[in-house]
């Protein structure tokens, strides 16, 4: 009874695990049926390793990209050669058509200028403007077709001038006065900031600041020496009366000792 089934079992599994035709449908089985991690059914691929054959023919090609070319064109590329800070240049526009440069970026025409940045305020000393004051500006990243410089006051105005200026002169000027300088397009003009605003500072100024300095430390030094002169011809006829006083007792003493 229980032997023979147990018998019989085992041949069974003898039978199954020895016959090829199971073995050939487990193996088919195991081929078709997918990974537990499947491959990406694309891959990319860099340039110079693409092969037509590998890649079904009503599939579409693979974009390709091209770094090292991008990273050549960016090294050979060159700025134009435009100093916002000098005047009557050659527009970076035309630059650009003739030499193939680049220009900066910049805010278009469509909006208002950015300010820009004031340079100098130096006074004339000679020649025929002397007693003016020549500003200085540089131009901003901006479309710009006029500039305006303001002096505050009421001696002062707004003065106007071309795109390509980098500089005016302005009438004198005192102390802690106020100069702006303004972008203007079609679009409005620059806001002005401490960037494009300087307030005037005389170089007398600072010479006489100096001056003044060097005058109050003479008169502190000369103070000092004077009181140590005092101090020390005080301490010397102290002493000196100290001394006086001590020959003065030890006569008589001498004196009565020698009697005796």
């Amino acid at each position: 009874g229980m032997m023979s089934i147990h018998r019989k079992l085992a041949v069974l599994l003898l039978f199954f695990s020895s016959s090829p035709l199971l073995h050939s449908h487990l193996y088919t089985h195991a081929a078709s049926t997918p990974a537990t991690h499947p491959l990406p059914k694309y891959v990319t691929i860099k340039s110079g390793d693409y092969d037509g054959d590998e890649f079904d023919k009503h599939s579409s090609p693979p974009e390709v990209v091209y770094p090292a070319r991008t990273t050549l064109l960016r090294q050979n590329a060159q700025f134009c050669q435009s100093d916002p800070c000098l005047e009557n240049q050659e527009p970076c526009e035309d630059l650009r058509e003739r030499t193939g440069c680049l220009c900066p970026g910049r805010s278009g025409a469509d909006v208002p200028p950015k300010e820009p940045r004031i340079n100098k305020l130096l006074p004339i000393s000679e020649g025929e403007h002397k007693g003016k004051i020549e500003v200085q500006w540089c131009a901003p990243s901006s479309v710009v077709t006029q500039y305006r410089v303001v002096v505050e006051g009421n001696n002062g105005g707004t003065l106007e001038f071309q795109a390509t200026a980098r500089r005016s002169l302005v009438g004198s000027l005192e102390a802690g006065t106020k100069v702006c300088v303004e972008a203007v397009n079609k679009a409005g003009h620059s806001i002005p900031s401490d960037f494009s605003c300087k307030r005037y500072e005389p170089p007398e100024s600072s010479n006489h600041n100096l001056l003044l300095g060097v005058i109050g430390g003479g008169v502190t030094f000369l103070f000092i020496l004077i009181v140590t002169a005092v101090i020390l011809w005080k301490y010397q006829m102290c002493k000196k009366a100290k001394r006086n006083s001590t020959d003065g007792l030890g006569n008589p003493s001498y004196s009565t000792e020698g009697t005796l």
